[in-house]
Formats: C-alpha cells, structure tokens, sequence
C-alpha cells in the first residue's frame, strides 16, 4: 500500500476508525444502560453509528469486496484482544495493584455468549448489510446517498440486534423471550432514529473525501467501483 496515494491513505484512516470502533464496542459492551426509562441496551450501542458511516463509505468508494476483507480482520481482532484478556486474567496481580484480579475481570471478562453472540452478529450483519447496499447502488446509480445508507442500515441492524441479544442474553437464561423481544425491538428501533439522525453525516463525509481526493478522482474512483461490483454479480 502506497500511503502517498490520497486512496489508500483514506482507506487506512477509514479502516482504523472501523476497527477501533468495533473493538472498543466490544471492550464497554458489558456495562448495561436504560434508554428513556423503558429499555436496556450495552452501551456498546453508542459507538455503532460510527462503523455504520464507514461500511456505508467503504462500500461506495472501495467496493463489497474491501467490506468483507475488513470485517474478516476485525473480527480476527476483536478474537486476538479477547484472547489476550483472557491471558491477562490468568496472570495473578500483585497485592499494592490499583486494579484488583476481581475488577478486572469484573470489567473484561465478559460471558462466553456475549463474545460469540458479538461476532457473530457482527460478520452477519456486515455481509447484509453491503449486499443490500448495493442492491440499491445498482437500481438508483451515484444519486440517493441516502437510500442507500439508511436502507442497508435498516435491515442489515435488524440482523445484528436480534442475533447478538439472543445468544448473549436469551441462551444462557438470563432473559426471558418476553424481555428479550422487548429489549431488542426497542434496541433497533433505537438504531433506525439514529440512522436517519446521522444522514448529514454521511453526506459531510462524502463531501469531505470527495473534497481531499479531487472531483475527478473521486468520481472516477466511485464509477470503477460500481463498475467492478456490478461485474462481480454478473459472473455469479
């Protein structure tokens, strides 16, 4: 990778801010908070909208294919950084540490459900949520930004809030499906106000990449593309 090359120095600064979400995401997602009184969420939640943004500007400008290459790696991350606390666990802290064996497990050593339930609604929902993405790339062309982000958004957050709720919470016994229904509908519902809260976002970054790259280049870069992923469908 050439990181004197505007594109790829834009994918390394997108696929940083994906990974670090993501990961982080996994990290607080076990402190639990209630929303407007009436749900409970992880307050994991409050970082997604950000890897929303960027699934949504790496498949514009680098294809479904460069999605799934980097929700492959952080998933293989997020499985690295749970390895590497589970070692941490395991070693014994001296007695004068400020952050007791106890706490620290407290805070890192999530369920086994919630590690599992997390990945796998995380690669699931990725790899809808670029399939629906460009199903509505190639029926609307370069216009309806929004559409398209908010669409895949839509169904793509339906997948994830109902896998990752159900196998960290409803296997293990600790909701009840009545709970878990609940929770989880107002958990998407939740997602959809902050999807479309987030559409001038998604318009400002495009504006900001478009802006760095050059209109040409940028315009160019999304039409190649466009171009490279209708052709991939057509040969399956």
């Amino acid at each position: 990778m050439n990181f004197s090359n505007k594109k790829d120095l834009v994918f390394l600064i997108l696929a940083g801010f994906f990974i670090t979400n993501a990961i982080v995401a996994e990290l607080i997602g076990g402190k639990l908070i209630e929303f407007f009184g009436t749900f409970t969420q992880s307050i994991g939640i409050v970082l997604w909208p950000v890897v929303f943004i960027i699934t949504d500007l790496v498949n514009e400008y680098y294809g479904q294919s460069a999605v799934r290459k980097l929700s492959y790696i952080t998933v293989g991350l997020i499985g690295f950084t749970f390895l590497i606390l589970f070692v941490c666990m395991n070693i014994p802290a001296v007695d004068f540490s400020p952050v007791s064996d106890q706490n620290f497990r407290t805070v890192f050593g999530q369920s086994q459900y919630i590690i599992i339930g997390s990945i796998c609604a995380f690669i699931v929902s990725q790899f809808v949520d670029s399939s629906v993405f460009w199903m509505l790339r190639n029926k609307t062309g370069k216009k309806m930004i929004w559409l398209r982000a908010t669409g895949s958004t839509v169904v793509s957050q339906l997948v994830d809030t109902f896998i990752v709720q159900f196998i960290a919470f409803v296997i293990p016994g600790v909701w009840t499906m009545e709970v878990f229904l609940k929770n989880a509908s107002y958990g998407y519902v939740f997602k959809l106000l902050v999807a479309v809260a987030i559409i001038p976002v998604i318009y400002l970054a495009h504006y900001l990449i478009d802006k760095y790259l050059g209109e040409h280049a940028s315009e160019d870069m999304i039409k190649h593309t466009a171009e490279k992923n209708l052709h991939h469908e057509v040969e399956e």
